[in-house]
Parts: structure tokens; C-alpha cells; sequence
């Protein structure tokens, strides 16, 4: 089954509005924090491509490398599968980034019928690719696809925001965030969505390294 779909800034208020009448900490983040960025992106290959190449390297670097991955075409799953390992190492992509998205682009993911899944089959389907975790498949469902009860409770500002927001003793473990999260469906995207902006606020007014 297919919960609610995150399409216009509307859902997110509709989300808050749930989340502030059931957990009053999420009333007050959104006191400090304000109205929250839709943050939908299209769907498909070249998505998951762009978050293989962000993976462990600086904001500027994956914009750097992208923008090159883009002007050589590399957007098309048939390109990667075509293009040698010099030919996409010379983009900025490491071995282990090009054997990635190779995987990627073989594994023949029909993005389209993505759309249709339950939220725990988006994720099932795209961890059996190579090279795609668990956050990212995640991140893919909540803002690609708009999922509204998706949650990446191993992201570590979600478990630092958690954290704050709710006074724990320490941070949450992504098993622990997780079954905490439980109490924030049917809108645990939104709260990401809230706890991220309220990390951003808090970190700046408490000096949070």
C-alpha cells in the first residue's frame, strides 16, 4: 500500500500540523525553525547516480565532478555501461564510485514502476544494488518520490536534532531513531524535514560542532 505522497508545500503543512498536535517538541522546533522547504526533486537514474558521486567527498567536489558528469552525457544508464573505467575516472569518479555506477546502471531498475511500490520495497529494491545503502534509498524515497512516511534514522544530524529536540541523554543509535520515529507516522518525512532545519538552528545559536 501507497501512504500519502509529499507534492506541495501544503502536505508539509498539513504534516506539521499533525506532528505539533501530537508531539508539542515539534511545535516548538517549528516555533524556532519556520516554514520548511518542500525539497522535492524529479525521480530516476541519474538521482542515485549524483548521490553515488556525493558520497564521501565535499559539497564543492560533488558539484564539481557532476557538472562534468553531465557535460559527458553520463546521465544515460547506456553511457556508464559503454564508457571505460579511465573514461569515467577522468570525471572525478574514484574505482569504487565507477564500479558503483556501473552496478547501478546494469541493475535495470524500472524507475516508473518505482512510483507504484510500498516504501519498504523502494528500499528492498534499491539496496540490492550495489553501491546503494540504506540512507540513500531512503533519501531517494522521501524526496524523489515524495514518500511522506519514509524516515533515515541513520542520517547523523536526524539522531543529533533527536537528541536536542527531545533532551536524551545521548545520541540515538539508527536502531534506537528508528523505533522512535515510529510515533511520527503517518508523517516521519516531515519530521526529518523538521529536525533537519531545527539541527540547523540549533547548532547555530549553541555553537554544536
Amino acid at each position: 500500500m501507497i501512504g500519502r505522497i509529499i507534492e506541495t508545500d501544503d502536505c508539509i503543512l498539513e504534516g506539521i500540523a499533525w506532528l505539533s498536535a501530537a508531539h508539542p517538541e515539534f511545535k516548538a522546533a517549528y516555533d524556532l525553525t519556520g516554514p520548511l522547504p518542500l525539497r522535492r526533486t524529479k525521480d530516476g537514474f541519474d538521482r542515485l547516480l549524483s548521490a553515488i558521486v556525493s558520497q564521501q567527498v565535499s559539497v564543492a567536489a560533488a558539484s564539481a565532478i557532476w557538472s562534468r558528469v553531465e557535460a559527458a552525457g553520463m546521465t544515460d544508464p547506456e553511457n556508464v555501461l559503454n564508457a571505460s573505467e579511465d573514461d569515467l575516472r577522468a570525471l572525478g569518479m574514484s574505482r569504487q564510485k565507477v564500479r558503483y555506477a556501473k552496478a547501478l546502471a546494469g541493475a535495470g531498475i524500472d524507475f516508473n514502476n518505482l512510483r507504484q511500490l510500498p516504501d519498504l520495497e523502494i528500499i528492498k529494491e534499491l539496496t540490492a544494488v550495489n553501491g546503494i545503502g540504506v540512507w540513500t534509498a531512503e533519501i531517494y524515497a522521501m524526496f524523489a518520490l515524495g514518500r511522506a512516511d519514509v524516515f533515515a534514522p541513520g542520517d547523523l544530524a536526524l539522531q543529533e536534532a533527536a537528541r536536542m529536540l527531545f533532551n536524551l541523554d545521548a545520541r540515538p543509535t539508527e536502531r534506537a531513531l528508528r523505533k522512535m520515529a515510529e510515533d511520527w507516522s503517518p508523517w516521519r518525512a516531515v519530521a526529518a524535514r523538521l529536525l533537519w532545519a531545527y539541527y540547523k538552528v540549533a547548532k547555530d545559536r549553541e555553537g554544536i560542532l
